[in-house]
């Protein structure tokens, strides 16, 4: 007898087909739990598609307000929510496709007094954060708590994303970029502008790699590098190794 109830059946039943997931699967996802670190272009329809495959826990990570500017990419927010909290707007939007998901606001910005618990309280992390300072910060936490950590980056028409788990051979985040570009080096979106739809391909993407981590099916993108061009309509798969001298997951880490 299946654990899942009738709704259940009903809501997931695209996905208990699947021989890789099924209902074994199904419930394995509806006990895991998930930490996404933004709620913005990447994190928002990371979070729509985690919180429809029936990820029973999310947790969202978010200081910022929603602003007009966000709606074009960031899709989990709604207009009549403009100076909502992000982490507060996010949670209504999950709510209406998926009420059977258990959303945990987090209106905070990450740092060095908050990484620890926020991340060893979750199964993996996936981030959509669009500062440098943040990334290392997820990394550098990942790579010590030993959480999968799925990664994207943005801009323009281009995206980046990979997967890291440093503990298994594979690389970190430091192990590719080992510290941040010099300030102002890398234009932010708001200067250099980003086309909506990469960030939801890149943030579909993500939850994708995401759920195939949580199930432990298909190949994992750790050691692999993927970069999405948008105008040439071109993805490219970059081998990247660990490096032995990383100071966040090196032999002297």
């Amino acid at each position: 007898m299946t654990g899942l109830g009738e709704r259940q059946e009903l809501r997931y039943a695209r996905q208990l087909i699947l021989d890789e997931v099924g209902e074994e699967g199904q419930e394995k996802l509806l006990a895991s739990r998930v930490l996404v670190v933004g709620a913005g272009g990447l994190g928002s329809p990371a979070l729509l598609y985690l919180a429809a495959a029936g990820v029973g826990t999310l947790g969202i990570v978010d200081s910022d307000v929603v602003e007009l500017s966000n709606l074009q990419r960031q899709v989990v927010h709604a207009t009549d929510r403009v100076g909502v909290a992000k982490a507060k707007s996010a949670v209504e939007g999950l709510a209406a496709i998926n009420p059977e998901v258990r959303v945990i606001p987090h209106q905070l910005r990450l740092d060095a007094s908050n990484v620890d618990a926020l991340v060893e309280a979750h199964d993996l992390v996936l981030d959509g954060s669009d500062n440098f300072a943040t990334r290392y910060l997820v990394n550098d936490a990942c790579a010590r708590l030993r959480k999968p950590l799925v990664a994207a980056s943005l801009l323009r028409f281009e995206g980046q994303l990979s997967t890291f788990r440093p503990w298994t051979g594979g690389p970190c985040y430091r192990c590719l970029h080992r510290e941040a570009p010099p300030q102002g080096l890398v234009p932010r979106c708001e200067e250099a502008g980003i086309l909506g739809a990469v960030a939801g391909v890149m943030g579909t993407l993500q939850a994708a790699e995401a759920i195939k981590e949580l199930l432990g099916i298909g190949d994992s993108l750790s050691g692999t590098l993927v970069l999405y061009d948008a105008l040439g309509t071109r993805f490219t798969r970059i081998k990247v190794r660990k490096d032995p001298a990383c100071p966040a997951c090196g032999d002297k880490a």
